[in-house]
């Protein structure tokens, strides 16, 4: 991994250290869970050393197996409920009957009670339950405009959820191998993450629910990997049976334009552009260019970055992905 530096208390000097991937052990509130963290190695005398950044990641490691082994929401999920729902930290907390303050906290790292968990779990996963909050609890916002605007994304949302996120991506992956032709597994990955990224920035949430890890050759979601794998190089054959793929105007319309925009580059090519892009980079971090590895990449950098791409382009409508992948070739093959 790539060399940094901090000061090592065995060296007394500032020197370069390198990360390491390690299987830790840690007590926390009388218990003691096991997760993946990481250690810091002077390249000098070898020793151990302490690094901030390092004891951060390794607090959120522990908090994380904390939240899964007690059923808590995780954080990632905690901090997409605004976004889903087009909602403030405050408005939200109102609306819940909460302090004003108490959803920012948690949306901060703070660990919810176990009673605030499973109300903000529901929230996350059914939007009908969201809606009816939403309706019962409007007095108590303070502009009418947080109302409309939570109410029309909630009612996108379930015009789009008829289907749960697990059918979803099925939906998605039958219909990219039924439109394009000659789709190897390499180049299906490529065009499912654009379709992720791409949706949410026109319509502000994901198309599904499944996290994508940052493999050696892009971004990878890995039910769809090994369903898929025995094709390797090859394209994969499909049945030319009818099928109604139940996607909505707007699903339909983004994944047309990636499919024309996109499908008519390589997998290979596809694979180059991600490599250039910021949730791959950041989410491999200093890892070597050939290590496996299960990170995922966070949502929270799919949506920000093609959100920027879409303001930094000037894209008004999907068709305008084609200036997208135009561009990308030209910065990497041209």
């Amino acid at each position: 991994m790539k060399n940094k530096e901090t000061f090592c208390e065995y060296c007394r000097k500032d020197v370069l250290y390198t990360e390491k991937d390690e299987y830790m052990s840690a007590e926390l509130k009388g218990e003691t869970y096991n997760y993946y963290g990481k250690v810091a190695v002077c390249d000098e005398c070898t020793n151990e050393i302490f690094v901030n950044e390092i004891n951060d990641y390794n607090l959120k490691q522990l908090y994380n197996e904390f939240r899964k082994q007690h059923n808590i929401i995780s954080l990632e999920k905690t901090m997409e409920i605004p976004q889903k729902y087009n909602i403030g930290k405050r408005p939200l907390s109102l609306l819940l009957g909460w302090g004003e303050q108490t959803f920012s906290r948690y949306y901060d790292g703070d660990m919810p009670t176990q009673q605030y968990s499973a109300i903000l779990q529901k929230i996350y996963e059914e939007p009908e339950y969201y809606l009816s909050i939403l309706e019962s609890n409007k007095d108590k916002l303070k502009s009418q405009s947080s109302y409309e605007k939570s109410k029309l994304a909630t009612q996108m949302l379930l015009g789009t959820q008829q289907i749960s996120d697990t059918e979803k991506i099925e939906v998605v992956v039958n219909y990219l191998l039924s439109k394009c032709e000659d789709i190897t597994p390499l180049a299906l990955q490529k065009l499912l993450y654009y379709v992720q990224g791409f949706y949410y920035a026109f319509v502000n949430q994901f198309i599904f629910d499944e996290n994508c890890e940052a493999w050696v050759h892009g971004p990878v979601f890995r039910e769809v990997y090994f369903k898929y794998r025995e094709y390797r190089f090859d394209p994969i054959s499909v049945s030319d049976t009818a099928e109604d793929f139940n996607l909505t105007v707007s699903e339909k319309a983004i994944i047309d334009s990636v499919i024309k925009n996109l499908s008519c580059y390589s997998g290979k090519i596809l694979e180059a552009f991600t490599h250039a892009e910021t949730p791959w980079l950041a989410t491999r971090g200093d890892l070597p260019a050939t290590a496996s590895t299960d990170r995922k990449i966070e949502k929270k950098l799919i949506s920000d970055y093609f959100t920027a791409v879409k303001e930094k382009n000037n894209m008004l409508n999907p068709s305008d992905i084609g200036v997208y992948s135009k561009k990308m070739f030209g910065q990497i093959f041209m």
